[in-house]
């Protein structure tokens, strides 16, 4: 579905990204694990074109292309992106909100005055209908709680029938009931769908907790790819250097990882 091969990305002395190979399968629910600073966010700009890479390749559904290309639009179409605040345009309705969705395929008159198709106003429903929100489709985008505004960016993400959907941090800024609600109805669209998700995440629960596989990117490097019952104390610590924090052992140990790693004691600059 997707294949990076040796993605590279400075910006001026600092390396963000260094030599980064990652390959993600249709209907696959990845996490990418790792601090602020990590290069999460830069991985996920350069997949979607936002951010032009210095060197690697880039393979959507078997199309190779170049880094330096993505950044065309016809290029970043098999890609939609779900942001960490929200980007929803406040005075539109939550349906106009997942239209915007549609907009690429739409001419630049149409797209000006708002004239969407039947077709894309059925899909866009049927895309609400997905995250249960169909019944606010008429509601002011500032009118709706920050999750639902999370799950009106899902709609619209889905609404672009991509191949992958780049989800940059999708819970950072909501509570912790609100941001499993979010991560459930993101899966289980992935799943459903057989689109292939890569979501950024700094929380270890949630990435234990959701993950189908998890990506450990610390300093710009891989320093751990396998499934979340794989992760462990020494683990984390490489991807979060200097961690202190006992409740990490307790998390992995509850959900599934490592066990005799998880009994191990965190600490700074393991």
């Amino acid at each position: 579905m997707i294949e990076i091969k040796g993605l590279a990305k400075s910006y001026g002395d600092r390396r963000v990204l260094k030599q980064v190979d990652l390959s993600v399968r249709a209907g696959e629910f990845l996490v990418v694990l790792g601090p602020s600073g990590a290069g999460k966010s830069t991985l996920l700009r350069c997949v979607n074109g936002l951010v032009k890479s210095d060197r690697g390749e880039i393979a959507i559904d078997g199309r190779t292309v170049r880094t330096a290309d993505l950044g065309r639009r016809e290029e970043r179409r098999p890609t939609a992106m779900i942001f960490q605040h929200h980007n929803l345009v406040k005075r539109l309705s939550v349906l106009k909100n997942v239209l915007v969705g549609r907009m690429a395929g739409m001419s630049s008159l149409m797209a000006l005055f708002q004239l969407f198709p039947a077709r894309d106003v059925e899909q866009a429903l049927a895309c609400l209908r997905r995250v249960e929100l169909e019944h606010k489709a008429q509601v002011r985008g500032d009118q709706i709680s920050g999750g639902e505004q999370q799950r009106v960016g899902i709609a619209r993400a889905l609404a672009q029938e991509p191949a992958v959907i780049l989800a940059d941090e999708p819970v950072a800024s909501l509570d912790p009931k609100t941001a499993r609600i979010v991560l459930g109805y993101l899966k289980r669209i992935c799943k459903e769908t057989d689109i292939a998700v890569i979501c950024n995440l700094h929380q270890v629960d949630y990435a234990v907790e959701f993950g189908e596989r998890v990506v450990g990117l610390s300093d710009g490097a891989v320093v751990f790819d396998g499934p979340p019952d794989r992760l462990s104390t020494e683990i984390v610590h490489r991807i979060y250097p200097g961690l202190e924090d006992p409740g990490i052992a307790r998390v992995l140990r509850f959900q599934g990882g490592s066990h005799a790693a998880a009994d191990q004691p965190l600490a700074a600059g393991a």
